[in-house]
């Protein structure tokens, strides 16, 4: 059993589907992290759950990795063939295939981006609520379990997913969950594949849950003096109950980088993000609410956007911090990492991080999706320099210990990867040998993402 007789068997079984090619190789080796380029040594375009069952089949009989791709966009290496084999693109698998407006769920295929679905929607008065920021699959969004900006009203992955059709490291094809909305039958399988990073099985359909677009759309920003302010804000805000959509925080530097890079003219200070969603009334009401409780932790003047373009150029700013942060240092390479604290604890993880920040020769600064605790840190590197990287690992390392301290997790949305393994057993003790026996049970070969979550033997 060899790496090579699968690449041939796939070439005779797949044909111009599958490919070996120098170029497309690089391109499914390449990622948004730190990791040098690794390039599979095949890259599959797989348009079936049959294909995806008789490639995994092959794999499965030579010992070939299966490492599925959907936009490359993850932070933690997980689309990396590490162990070489081969890339499963799932681009080609991207239809819509079912819309029950009645029911509020959709059924689609894997390559299927948020975008796209949107788009798809519109006609029907519905929209799908997670937004990570980039446009990626769904498929590779269930398997990291993503979430973002909208996730403190309407939830993650986890929630967003009603059921799914996966294929196992053997080629079984498998559904778990349903379209019910409720179900106390067997075990949560469905939950168990969302979130497993492609480690248990390839997602290769899946029924999501819909939204009714809101009647009233209003987003604003807001200014505040101190960090403090901003986050009691925020948690005074949760704890009375009111439904903001989006509550996003951002520090200082990455203010700076926004005004440079967007043609903004926000003051260099911490900054809230909001979006309300509902009624005309109640949208209204939720904006004075949280206006009275931000005026008490001293915040500035609000600018309020309500028209769709004055939202989304408000929006496109802030899921463009990434590259606003990297234009601040011309070739730089961006180290991005997450950490999610209880939220009464957040104040004192931004304020340790943003402290240490200060004491770094390294730019960096926070943006968070501080409804849920989430906060992410984008820390510029220069690649000619490699003290740099061990530099922004040290800071990494220090906000993961920060954040299991506080009783947190070492990522609230980036996943775990190939880049936080180190710290699955701090924050889960015996229960990652448990994550190692399920692995075992369910991928024996260990093809499936290998050297991602857990370590196996």
């Amino acid at each position: 059993m060899t790496i090579d007789a699968a690449l041939t068997r796939l070439a005779d079984r797949f044909g111009d589907k599958f490919t070996t090619s120098d170029a497309i190789r690089e391109h499914h080796g390449q990622n948004e992290s730190y990791y040098p380029d690794t390039p599979p040594d095949g890259v599959l375009f797989p348009e079936s759950t049959q294909d995806v069952s008789d490639a995994v089949k092959i794999c499965a009989e030579e010992g070939c990795p299966v490492v599925p791709w959907g936009v490359g966009t993850s932070l933690e290496g997980h689309a990396l063939a590490f162990q070489g084999g081969i890339s499963m693109d799932m681009s080609k698998m991207d239809k819509v295939l079912e819309i029950h407006a009645e029911d509020l769920d959709a059924v689609v295929q894997p390559g299927v981006t948020r975008e796209a679905l949107n788009t798809e929607l519109r006609a029907t008065g519905l929209f799908f609520p997670v937004d990570p920021g980039a446009n990626a699959t769904l498929g590779g969004m269930a398997a990291t379990r993503a979430s973002g900006t909208n996730a403190v009203r309407y939830g993650t992955m986890r929630e967003n997913v009603l059921a799914l059709e996966a294929v196992l490291a053997d080629g079984r094809i498998i559904r778990a969950g349903s379209r019910a909305r409720k179900s106390s039958s067997g075990y949560d399988l469905k939950n168990l594949i969302v979130g497993s990073e492609g480690t248990l099985a390839i997602i290769t359909e899946l029924t999501v849950r819909l939204q009714g677009t809101p009647e009233s759309i209003t987003s604003a920003v807001c200014p505040f003096e101190s960090v403090e302010g901003a986050v009691s804000a925020v948690i005074e805000t949760i704890q009375m109950g009111i439904p903001v959509a989006r509550i996003e925080f951002l520090d200082p530097g990455a203010i700076d980088s926004f005004n440079k890079y967007a043609g903004f003219d926000m003051p260099v200070k911490p900054h809230l993000f909001l979006e309300f969603h509902g009624t005309e009334a109640g949208t209204a009401e939720q904006a004075e609410l949280f206006g009275a409780i931000a005026a008490e932790h001293g915040a500035g003047e609000f600018q309020w956007a309500t028209t769709l373009e004055e939202r989304n150029r408000l929006w496109a700013a802030r899921h463009n911090g990434y590259f606003a942060m990297k234009s601040m240092q011309p070739g730089a390479k961006v180290v991005t990492t997450d950490v999610c604290v209880p939220i009464s604890r957040l104040a004192e993880a931004l304020l340790t991080t943003m402290k240490d920040m200060e004491t770094s020769p390294l730019l960096a600064s926070i943006v968070g999706h501080v409804g849920d605790g989430n906060f992410h840190v984008a820390i510029l590197t220069d690649p000619e320099k490699p003290g740099d990287l061990k530099e922004a690992k040290r800071m990494a390392h220090d906000m993961n210990k920060l954040a299991l301290e506080l009783g947190g997790t070492v990522t609230g949305e980036h996943g775990i990867g190939r880049g936080k393994m180190e710290y699955m057993e701090a924050e889960h003790g015996e229960a990652v040998q448990v994550m190692a026996t399920l692995k075992k049970a369910m991928d024996p070969l260990n093809i499936l993402n290998p050297g991602k979550i857990v370590a196996v033997n």
